[in-house]
């Protein structure tokens, strides 16, 4: 996809270009010169890794991509007017474009069934891809020619009290005073350049020392909107594992055991649970942020307005409607493990795999294990999980969550695992393993990803050590341990090419000149 920050990513990222980017850079010099600069990094990080190359083929997702699209955009207005609560018209125009590009959604016709609780997309053939909201597992896409679902789906309700009855984080009760170490004057501005009109953030939460102290929302948007939140669930989905290695059941360094790779002689029994955290599995696919996907390539090139001669497996695990974690594990290796990293949705859905393995054989609910394990654990109320239509939980990009729950997961991180009640659901020092960079990105010199999160460069826009995860469209959740700070900003997905950038840069240098050091 080719959003307002695509053009200066690789000048912070040294050859990371993606929709679920970081920040841009500050000050980096002149626009040639960037570019200049880029080019010859991914030039680089492409002839490196031209050198560890396996013999082994991609095969292509079978299909028609404008089939693909509409099937991303049935899912993406289910989830927006159905979850999150919005109009349509305003939805189709500001939400979403990662799986339904926004040009290519005027050769769409969408329908809503609000009897059905159902949203259908016709294409100019007269097929028809429809989303259908579930009773748990959110907004799910009903495969290709299909009206079935493949699996059943369950509610899950937070074994909570009443959010208004429990104190700030655990629940919503904030009867804390205000710090007065600071002005609540200059937090207010830092919210005002946030929402600058073209920013179109939709909700904005920040907390100090684990204390709320600002937040604000767009209208129709309140403190429990689950808003789309992309590939921050990906952190979600390492932060499950990092629940599993705790109770023992997985350690980091260990080969996975995926089913599929344990024949005899398969190379991939050697990829470890440590190098999908990583993003570098090696595994064999094609993702539109790849340093190879240049906008020059055209077999390669994914953009706004759908221009997409080979079709990204990256995009498919949305829009396929097939089992997702099968899919995963029968991609090949095109580098060996730990090697080339790579930001792909093969490593954190076979992560996902994993965790259901380890549900399932210990009998318990699979769909339920999130919300018990983890987000009952820290007062998260709001988080909506949505699958494939195999009932695999799509925690690549389909979750929605609100502001405020974001914050608390944050908070988690910040605490290195530790719950509000004392109890330690993440293994100590499994916070350093995620904000500490991974060896294949940091041998190709670009020190941006960690275990599951994305890791801060740009020292003008927040201090160094900041991590955090990320979204497509502007979602993020910044963890700044230096400062006690956690940042949670949503938006919807039209503002990010707009007025996002100067927005977020304005509102940071505020915020670090109202927090002491």
């Amino acid at each position: 996809m080719r959003l307002v920050w695509f053009a200066i990513v690789w000048v912070l990222a040294v050859g990371c270009r993606d929709a679920s980017a970081p920040p841009p850079a500050l000050g980096s010099g002149s626009g040639s010169e960037s570019a200049n600069i880029a080019a010859q990094k991914r030039k680089a990080v492409i002839a490196r890794a031209k050198t560890f190359e396996l013999p082994t083929t991609h095969a292509p997702p079978p299909g028609d991509p404008l089939t693909f699209h509409a099937a991303g955009f049935a899912k993406t207005m289910c989830s927006a007017v159905f979850i999150t609560g919005l109009d349509l018209d305003f939805a189709a125009e500001h939400v979403g474009y990662f799986t339904a590009p926004y040009a290519t959604r005027k050769q769409l016709k969408v329908a809503v069934d609000t009897a059905s609780k159902r949203v259908n997309v016709t294409l100019p053939d007269g097929s028809v891809r429809s989303a259908l909201l579930t009773n748990g597992q959110g907004c799910v896409t009903l495969p290709a020619g299909s009206d079935k679902l493949a699996f059943t789906p369950a509610p899950v309700a937070p074994n909570l009290p009443p959010a208004a009855t429990q104190a700030w984080p655990l629940g919503d009760k904030l009867d804390t005073p205000f710090p007065a170490t600071l002005d609540k004057a200059k937090i207010e501005a830092v919210l005002d350049a946030a929402f600058a009109e073209d920013a179109e953030t939709a909700a904005m939460v920040i907390t100090w020392r684990g204390q709320l102290i600002g937040e604000r929302y767009a209208k129709g948007i309140t403190a429990t909107t689950p808003l789309e939140s992309w590939s921050m669930g990906k952190s979600v989905t390492g932060t499950l594992i990092g629940i599993l290695v705790q109770q023992g059941v997985y350690a980091l360094d260990q080969a996975a055991p995926i089913p599929e790779w344990q024949g005899a002689g398969d190379p991939r029994a050697k990829i470890r649970i440590a190098d999908l955290m990583h993003m570098s599995s090696g595994l064999r696919m094609i993702a539109p942020q790849d340093p190879e996907s240049d906008p020059d390539n055209k077999s390669l090139r994914w953009d706004i307005d759908g221009v997409m001669p080979t079709y990204p497996d990256h995009i498919y695990f949305y829009t396929g409607g097939v089992e997702a974690f099968a899919y995963a594990a029968k991609l090949p290796l095109q580098w060996p493990p730990n090697t080339v990293g790579r930001y792909r949705n093969s490593d954190p859905l076979l992560l996902g795999y994993l965790v259901k393995l380890a549900v399932e054989k210990r009998g318990e609910d699979y769909h339920a294990f999130p919300q018990r394990a983890l987000f009952d654990k820290i007062g998260i109320r709001t988080m909506v999980l949505e699958t494939d239509p195999y009932g695999n939980f799509l925690m690549n990009g389909y979750d929605l969550m609100s502001a405020r729950d974001w914050a608390r997961l944050g908070n988690l991180y910040l605490s290195d695992g530790v719950a509000p009640d004392g109890t330690r659901l993440l293994p100590e020092g499994f916070a350093k393993f995620a904000s500490t960079v991974a060896p294949a990105w940091a041998a190709d010199e670009r020190p941006i990803y960690g275990g599951m999160f994305w890791l801060n460069t740009n020292e003008k826009l927040l201090p160094t050590d900041a991590y955090f995860m990320n979204g497509a469209g502007g979602q993020y959740t910044f963890i700044v341990p230096s400062r006690g700070l956690v940042i949670a900003r949503l938006g919807h997905f039209r503002g990010e090419r707009r007025g996002l950038r100067p927005a977020f840069e304005h509102a940071m240098a505020l915020l670090l000149a109202a927090i002491p050091k």
